[in-house]
Order: C-alpha cells, then structure tokens, then sequence
C-alpha cells in the first residue's frame, strides 16, 4: 500500500478522476483506493495534504472547473517523438549495439574483434593468443556493443530500451551516459577478473546494471516513477540464477558472462542506493516524474 499522507476521505460513489487528472498534471504525487468503505487519497508530501484539501474545496464549490477532453488524435505522434528524443542517449547506446552486431554479423572479422575486445589476440597455430591490454582504455567499454547472434541483439536491445529509456527521463542523459560508462566498466572488468582472457561481449552487463539501479534507486527515493513490476524483477533474476546454474549452457545455447551480468547488477545497484541516498539528501522532494 501507498504509504503517504491523507488528504482526503471521501464517499466511495463520488468520481475524484476530475481532481486525481489535475493532481497529475500539477506533479502531486498520489493514490487513491478504498479503505473502510471510504474513498482515500493520499500525497507523498505532508506539505501537499492542505493544497490538495483547497483544491478539493474550491472543485466541489464550483470556484474551480476541471474537464477532462479527449487528447486530439493529431498530438499522439508528437508525444511519442517526444518520449524518443526524450533518451538520446539510451538511443545512441542501442544504434551502437546494431552496429555491433552487424559488423560481426555481416562481415565476421577476428582483427575486429581483437579491436574491440576487452583484451586484443591473435590467431596462432589455430589457437588464440591473448595479449595485455596495455593503454587501449575503450576495450573497457566497447565489449557491451559486440553481440553474437540475433537472440543476444533483440534480447538486450529490448531491455535497454525498456530500462534505460525510463532511467533517462528521470535522471536525465548525463547522469545516464555517467552509469552506463560506471556499469559497463565494473561489469566487462567482473567478466575478465573471473573468467579470464576471452572473447565475451554484449550490453546484458548493463542490463542488470539498470536493473539494479531501477530497483533500488526507487526504493530509496520513491519519487522516481521507474521501479520495475515485481513480474519483471522475478523474470530477469530468475534467468539470471539459471544462468548462474549453468543450465542454459547445457541446453546449447552457448557460454553466458554470468560474472558481467552479476556485476553489473551489484554495481547498479549500488549506484541506485548512491543516487538515490544523495537526492533525499540533498532536499530533492519534487512530485513524481512520469517516464
């Protein structure tokens, strides 16, 4: 249940839709359901209570009119392009694993891999020969835009639109950009530290980073509107422990970087609770953000 402040209790047959639209659009916060056979609405805020209470007043004396209209049909599509240009970097990090992808896809390379990789080789006697990184710092990053097949593509590309896109209204795209490049790092680096030098890619890594951010992040502050549904948290950790299992690898479906994917979840979600600890803070007590 919505644990905030009461601000008003009122029959159950009234229809408080009118109030709940302008509340939204006004960046109030709240919930309303029933409880004791009364209609409750309740705010985030304690300083929200005697607003909403006016609000409610001045609406049932007729001092306020409110209307709901139907949306014009013609305004849709720009709202969607709002909601794409609204995470342009969510965007450019899913064109570069397209990009990725294809360039491996379409034209298999192995001096293109061993340039993007997290630690470059060469190709001897019919054996990899990996060498040390030296100070080729992008290798840290650019494993997270390697993928390896269609279902690696479409499965991480979805998720990374899902979570990150979300993440990116809220937080805006600098803080964004920021945990991607945090994520990506602590989760490529996981990979190599636990399985060794090998040839590992994808943006799964970063995933579970969002993941986690989302997940704690939101815990921490609730105000941030971008917690994922209990479903998909099952979802995506329950795939994860199979993995951890080894149980997709002996369906065939290939090796798993289990180390990126628990990294980077851990490391998200530290970041989640770093972000979120730092916005409450630091008094950032402003109405829900709808992503």
């Amino acid at each position: 249940m919505f644990r905030g402040y009461t601000a008003l209790s009122v029959d159950v047959e009234e229809n408080l839709l009118p109030l709940s639209a302008v509340l939204h659009q006004r960046g109030v916060g709240h919930r309303i359901y029933e409880e004791g056979g009364r209609q409750v609405l309740k705010v985030g805020e304690p300083g929200q209570v005697a607003e909403v209470e006016a609000l409610y007043q001045a609406w049932r004396a007729g001092e306020v009119r409110i209307e709901l209209r139907e949306r014009p049909r013609e305004a849709r599509p720009a709202a969607a392009a709002n909601r794409w240009r609204g995470a342009p970097v969510t965007l450019a990090l899913l064109a570069l694993s397209v990009l990725g992808f294809l360039l491996v896809y379409l034209q298999p390379s192995l001096a293109l891999l061993s340039a993007l990789s997290f630690t470059p080789f060469t190709l001897e006697g019919g054996q990899l020969q990996f060498q040390p990184q030296g100070g080729q710092y992008w290798r840290l990053l650019t494993p997270a835009f390697l993928h390896f097949g269609w279902l690696h593509i479409v499965f991480n590309g979805l998720w990374l639109w899902e979570l990150g896109a979300k993440v990116e209204r809220v937080m805006g795209s600098f803080n964004m950009l920021g945990l991607f490049v945090v994520i990506a790092l602590v989760s490529n680096s996981a990979q190599y530290l636990f399985g060794g030098p090998g040839i590992f890619g994808g943006m799964s890594g970063v995933v579970y980073g969002l993941l986690g951010f989302s997940w704690v992040g939101a815990l921490v502050q609730p105000r941030w509107a971008f917690r994922p549904s209990t479903p998909i948290m099952l979802l995506m950790v329950g795939w994860l422990v199979v993995c951890v299992f080894g149980l997709v690898e002996v369906l065939g479906f290939g090796a798993i970087a289990n180390a990126a994917h628990v990294g980077g979840l851990l490391s998200g979600a530290a970041l989640g609770a770093a972000f979120g600890l730092l916005s409450r803070a630091t008094g950032d007590k402003g109405g829900p953000r709808a992503v």
